[in-house]
Formats: structure tokens, sequence, C-alpha cells
């Protein structure tokens, strides 16, 4: 499996890391797998248009990340997806789980490894966050 990393150049990847390193307080590996799954996010909502897709929390930090370079941003989802991946915050939203699982289907879909890890809902499993989010179950971009 590729990483979704190869989406943008290397420059690029490595500011987004560094922005990711500088706002959260990660160490260097930890932000690049930020990163490479706030790709494969983005892969995802280009691939699902109009699915209600949403990040974990994890891997929102690196979507927020990549919405600061405006220019970068713009032009990536241009050729990616054809259109603009809105942001758009689901504050109280009650069907997180489910927003959650759906995405992790399409994230899977992408073909790019998916770093289950940063999947996992809080909770999930009393601490073990890999058993729900595997590629084999069935599980917020705005238009």
């Amino acid at each position: 499996m590729n990483a979704a990393r190869e989406l943008v150049a290397p420059d690029l990847f490595d500011r987004l890391t560094e922005r990711v390193m500088k706002d959260e307080g990660h160490d260097r590996d930890h932000s690049e797998r930020v990163v490479d799954q706030a790709l494969d996010f983005l892969k995802a909502c280009a691939d699902s248009p109009g699915a209600g897709l949403g990040p974990s929390t994890a891997v929102d930090a690196g979507w927020h990340a990549f919405l600061l370079h405006t220019r970068d941003y713009a032009r990536f989802c241009a050729r990616l997806a054809g259109r603009f991946i809105h942001h758009e915050p689901t504050d109280g939203d009650s069907s997180r789980a489910d927003t959650l699982h759906r995405t992790i289907t399409a994230v899977c879909a992408t073909g790019y490894e998916v770093d289950e890890k940063l999947w996992a809902l809080p909770g999930d499993c009393d601490g073990k966050p890999s058993c729900n989010t595997t590629c084999n179950h069935p599980r917020h971009d705005s238009d």
C-alpha cells in the first residue's frame, strides 16, 4: 500500500508536518502520520462527494494545518476533487460515531494505508483503538 503523502509535493508535506508539530506538540513521526491520514481523508472526500464524511479528532489536526496553507489547499482540492473541500464543524452532532465509521470505510477504499490508531473514537474498546476501525468493518466534508 502507498502512503497518501504522495498526493502532495515533499516540501508541502514537510511544511504541514511542521505546522502539526508546532500546533499540536507532537513529535515528527506522529505529526507525519497525522498529515498522511488527513491527506487520505481528503482523498476519501474527493472520491465520495456528498457522503458527509468527517475526520477523527487526531486527523482533523492535519486538515486544519493544511487549511492554513490556503493557496496550496485550494490547488490541491481543485486537482484532487475538482471542487473545494469545505471544513464545516458539526458541534453537538449526535451521530459522530456513525459519521466516523462511514468515513473509515471511505478512507479504506482509497487504497492508501490506514493508520487505525489515528481513527479511533475516544473510549473505543477500553483503550484498544484499532478494534472498531479495521477496514474490514462497515463503518465532514460538505459540498
